[in-house]
């Protein structure tokens, strides 16, 4: 299957926004946009796609800064894990607190993920996996040989579990029974930095168990 898949890096927290769907279809979906909601539609136009759906991996203030503007501007739907509704309800008050200068109006749900779920989109089969941890409604978003694992997991890192719904030994959970079992070729992409690979953050990264540093 020939896709279309590029990483447009938004927001003042700099989150790597992914747009995703078949080549010759004319409809895509956004993955976590945290900003320049202007550039992401002349993106959009320059590619002569239609934006349906925006599928987050969670509702943290810094990954769904566009999320509102965007469905009021092409229609689209915002569908999120049920655990972080309350993210979402927070998220102004958050972006003042992490130094975002402006925060809009907040994003409506209009629909709730599940661990398992295979989504089909934009001509994509997208599967849900549900990683607790950093947030109580992260999930990870997979596509053939391809994850975005959102601030779950980094290349050499993983995500912060200080704030409000983080819980470090789920997180590491999360990572282990539910990423760490696929295989070693599939490419992660974080929410935030470069992409990696299973395998590498498999043997080199040092919070995980059985990591070791290079």
């Amino acid at each position: 299957m020939n896709i279309v898949h590029e990483v447009v890096v938004t927001g003042p927290l700099q989150v790597n926004t992914h747009i995703l769907g078949q080549a010759d279809g004319d409809e895509v979906i956004l993955m976590d946009p945290g900003g320049e909601v202007d550039q992401l539609l002349q993106r959009l136009k320059k590619l002569g796609k239609r934006l349906t759906h925006i599928v987050n991996t969670h509702g943290h203030a810094d990954h769904i800064g566009a999320v509102a503007r965007l469905q009021q501007l092409t229609g689209c739907q915002f569908w999120l894990h049920d655990g972080d509704r309350e993210q979402v309800a927070k998220a102004a008050r958050d972006a003042m607190s992490w130094g975002m200068s402006s925060f809009g109006p907040l994003p409506r749900i209009d629909r709730t993920l599940e661990h398992g779920e295979q989504l089909q989109l934009a001509g994509m089969v997208i599967e849900v996996i549900h990683t607790p941890g950093h947030t109580q409604g992260g999930v990870c978003l997979r596509w053939q040989d391809e994850i975005a694992t959102g601030d779950t997991l980094f290349a050499n890192s993983i995500g912060r579990t200080d704030l409000l719904g983080g819980n470090h030994s789920q997180l590491l959970q999360s990572i282990r029974d539910r990423l760490l079992s696929l295989p070693d070729r599939v490419i992660c992409h974080p929410g935030h930095g470069p992409s990696t690979t299973i395998g590498r953050e498999r043997r080199f990264n040092p919070f995980l168990s059985d990591g070791e540093e290079e």
